[in-house]
C-alpha cells in the first residue's frame, strides 16, 4: 500500500485532539506563543468533535466567583467529597480558579448563556451548572481555535508519540493517519498537548446489535488520550476510578437538568422511595466521614454519586426494580415540560426519539432509569488519566517537577480526559485545563527545554510498518476465509472489540456481574488481555475504515489494561456503586488514603504500581 507520506517538522506545539481541552490549548498557546508554530491533529473535524459534538445542555463548572455564588475551594471541597476523598487537589483548585474566565470567554464568542431575569446572573441547574443553549457550543468554541492554529488536520488518527532519540523519555512529535485518504502523516514537534478522549466501549455496553452505539459517552472515544501516553510510558494514575451514570433506559438521556432544574425524583416499582434504605450499611461499608446520615448536611455535602448509585443498584438487586424516575409532576406545567424536551433535543436527540418510538409520554407515565456499562475518564466525576505536574505556587514536591500539566514524559502535557485526579472539570474546565497546559509548553520551549531534538527516519519508517500492518496482513490472507468474515489468520476490529468488551464486563467488574470483581477474577482477565494482545497483532482490516477500528481497539486494549492493574492494586471498595471488590468491600483510609499511580514500560510491557500520597491542600469546612 504506497500512501503518501506527508510530513510536518519544526512545529512548537502539536494538539493531539481537538475537543475542548484541545481547542483550550490551541487557543491559548497562540497568546503566550506569538511566533511559535502550532498544529491540531483532529480524528474527526474539529468544528463537530470531541464530547460536545452533539451539543451540551448546561456548562457544568462555573464558580460564579463574580456573582459571590462559589470559589475555587468550595469546588475542591465538592469534588473531594464526591469522589471519597481521592482528587488531586492542586489541579483541581488550579482549573477552578481560572474556568470562569473561560466561560465568560464563550459568551464573548456567541454562546447564548441563558441568565435569571430576577437575579441578572447565569440560569442555574445546581450549585455547579449553569444552562446554556448548547446546540452549537462546539462549533462556536472550534472557530476561534482554528483561528489560532497554524494549521489545522482534521481525520487524522493519531496512534503513535514520537520519542526524541537525542534524551531519553522526551517527546518529539506523532505519527498517524488520514481516515479518508489513507495517506501517512508525521509531526515532529518540541512539545505535544494530548487533548485526546477517553475510554467508552471498553466495557460490554447495555445496548447491544444495532443499537450498540447509543451509549453514554461519545462512542468516538477510544481512549486514545490513554493509549498514546501509555504507550509512550507515561505514568497513569486513579485508571480503576471508573463511572457509572444513572440515566434514562436505553437512549442514555442525561438526569441532571430533571433532578436540579425540574426538581424530579426517583421511586422503586411500588412508588417508594428507596434511597434512604440503604445508607445506614453503606455508613458502615465507608465510614461516617463520606456518608454520615444522622448529620447531612446536604447543601455542602451531598451524598457522593457512586453511594447514590449503590442505592438503585441494591434497590434493583433485591427485586424491587424497575427505578422510575417521577416527571409526571414536573410535566404538569408547560413551561418545564418544554425545559425536558429542549434538554435532550439539545444534546441526546436519540432519548427523545426513543420516547417518541415507544409511546413514552413523561407528562403521562414516570420513564424508567438504568445504570450504564462503567467509562474510563478524566474530566467528567471520576478522575482517571496520567499523573502529571501541578502548578509551582500550589502543588507539594510529590506533584511538581517544573511545568503545569506536563506528565512524566518530557514535553508532553494532558488536558481534559487526559488528565488524572481533576474530576467535575467537565467542558469548560477540560478548555481551562488546555490553556493552562499550553502556558506551560510555551515556557518549556522558552527555558531551552525541547532543544536538540532528533527523530530518525529508522524510527518513522517503523511506525509507518507498523501503522499499516492490519491491511497488509488483511491483504496476504483474505483468500482464505472459510466462512463469512472468519479466517484463521486473522480476526477484524469488530471481533477483538466484541473479546475485549466481554472481559471487562465479565472479570473487570462490568453491568453483566452488577459491577463485582475480585483479585481471582482480576489476574484470570489480566492473562487473557496478554492473550488478546498477541492476537492484536494479528489484526486484518480490509479498508481504511477497519484500519482505523483497529487502532481504536489497540488504544482501549492499552487502557483496558491499565484499568485491570489498578483495580486489582487497589485492595479496597473505595466506591461503591462505580464498582466492587467483592474481596475487599469496605473502604479502608487507613492503607489506601492514596493516589495510584502505574507505568507500563515501553519495551517490555511490563507494570509497576506505587501509592502515591493524597494531600488535602484546602481545608475540611468552608470559612
Amino acid at each position: 500500500m504506497a500512501y503518501q507520506t506527508i510530513v510536518e517538522d519544526n512545529i512548537d506545539i502539536l494538539v493531539a485532539g481537538a475537543g475542548l481541552g484541545g481547542t483550550g490549548a490551541a487557543w491559548e498557546a497562540r497568546f503566550w506563543g506569538q511566533n511559535k508554530k502550532i498544529v491540531i491533529a483532529e480524528k474527526a473535524n474539529i468544528d463537530r468533535s470531541g464530547a460536545v459534538a452533539q451539543g451540551l445542555y448546561a456548562i457544568n463548572c462555573y464558580m460564579g466567583t463574580r456573582f459571590g455564588e462559589n470559589n475555587p475551594e468550595d469546588h475542591v471541597r465538592y469534588a473531594r467529597m464526591d469522589l471519597m476523598g481521592m482528587v488531586r487537589e492542586d489541579l483541581l483548585f488550579d482549573m477552578a480558579r481560572h474556568v470562569d474566565s473561560a466561560v465568560h470567554q464563550f459568551e464573548e464568542w456567541g454562546l447564548p448563556l441563558m441568565k435569571d431575569p430576577k437575579k441578572g446572573n447565569y440560569l442555574r441547574e445546581g450549585r455547579w451548572q449553569i444552562m446554556i443553549h448548547g446546540e452549537s457550543y462546539k462549533p462556536i468554541v472550534a472557530e476561534a481555535a482554528k483561528k489560532s492554529a497554524d494549521k489545522v488536520f482534521n481525520r487524522i488518527c493519531v496512534t503513535h508519540l514520537l520519542m526524541d532519540e537525542s534524551k531519553e523519555n522526551r517527546v518529539a512529535g506523532a505519527v498517524g493517519f488520514n481516515v479518508r485518504t489513507g495517506n501517512y502523516h508525521v509531526f515532529k514537534s518540541k512539545t505535544v498537548i494530548v487533548g485526546a478522549g477517553g475510554a467508552s466501549n471498553i466495557y460490554k455496553p447495555r445496548s447491544v446489535g444495532e443499537g450498540a452505539g447509543r451509549v453514554w459517552y461519545a462512542p468516538w472515544s477510544s481512549g486514545s488520550a490513554y493509549g498514546l501516553m501509555i504507550e509512550a510510558g507515561a505514568k497513569m494514575t486513579q485508571m480503576e476510578n471508573k463511572i457509572v451514570l444513572a440515566r434514562f433506559k436505553d437512549g442514555y438521556g442525561p438526569v441532571g437538568a430533571y433532578f436540579l432544574h425540574l426538581k424530579t425524583y426517583t421511586q422503586n416499582c411500588h412508588g417508594e422511595e428507596y434511597e434512604s434504605n440503604w445508607f445506614p450499611g453503606l455508613t458502615e461499608m465507608v465510614g461516617k466521614e463520606y456518608l454520615d446520615t444522622e448529620n447531612q448536611h446536604f447543601s455542602h455535602k451531598p451524598i457522593p454519586t457512586c453511594l447514590r448509585n449503590h442505592a438503585f443498584i441494591s434497590e434493583v438487586n433485591a427485586g424491587r426494580g424497575p427505578i422510575h424516575m417521577v416527571t409526571m409532576e414536573a410535566f404538569q406545567d408547560p413551561h418545564l415540560e418544554e425545559i425536558g424536551w429542549h434538554n435532550f433535543l439539545g444534546m441526546t436527540v436519540g432519548q427523545a426519539v426513543l420516547w417518541a418510538a415507544t409511546d413514552v409520554d413523561p407528562k403521562n407515565q414516570n420513564p424508567e432509569l438504568t445504570t450504564s456499562e462503567p467509562y474510563v475518564m478524566g474530566s467528567h466525576a471520576t478522575g482517571c488519566g496520567a499523573w502529571c505536574s501541578g502548578p509551582e505556587d500550589l502543588s507539594p514536591p510529590e506533584y511538581f517537577w517544573g511545568y503545569n500539566r506536563m506528565t512524566t514524559v518530557e514535553g508532553l502535557f494532558g488536558a481534559g480526559d487526559a488528565v488524572g485526579g481533576t474530576p467535575h472539570a467537565f467542558s469548560s474546565g477540560s478548555f481551562t485545563e488546555g490553556r493552562l497546559a499550553a502556558k506551560a509548553a510555551c515556557q518549556y520551549i522558552d527555558d531551552g527545554k525541547a532543544n536538540g531534538i532528533r527523530v530518525s527516519e529508522q524510527q518513522i519508517e517503523k511506525r509507518r510498518e507498523e501503522i499499516y500492518k492490519p491491511m497488509e496482513h488483511y491483504k496476504v490472507y483474505r483468500n482464505e476465509i472459510v466462512a463469512g468474515s472468519v479466517n484463521p489468520n486473522y480476526i477484524n476490529p469488530r471481533q477483538g472489540l466484541d473479546r475485549l468488551q466481554k472481559m471487562m464486563d465479565e472479570y473487570c467488574g462490568g453491568v453483566t456481574v452488577s459491577y463485582m470483581t475480585n483479585e481471582k477474577l482480576l489476574n484470570i482477565g489480566l492473562q487473557k488481555m496478554k492473550l488478546l494482545e498477541e492476537d492484536l497483532e494479528k489484526l486484518g482490516a480490509a479498508d481504511i475504515h477497519e484500519l482505523l477500528r483497529s487502532w481504536e481497539l489497540k488504544h482501549r486494549h492499552l487502557a483496558a489494561e491499565s484499568v485491570f492493574h489498578h483495580t486489582l492494586f487497589r485492595k479496597e471498595t473505595r466506591w461503591p456503586g462505580y464498582y466492587y471488590r467483592g474481596d475487599a468491600m469496605k473502604l479502608d483510609d487507613e492503607n489506601w488514603h492514596v493516589l495510584t499511580v502505574s507505568r507500563r514500560d515501553p519495551k517490555t510491557g511490563e507494570y509497576t504500581m506505587e501509592k502515591a500520597p493524597c494531600y488535602h491542600i484546602v481545608s475540611e469546612k468552608e470559612e
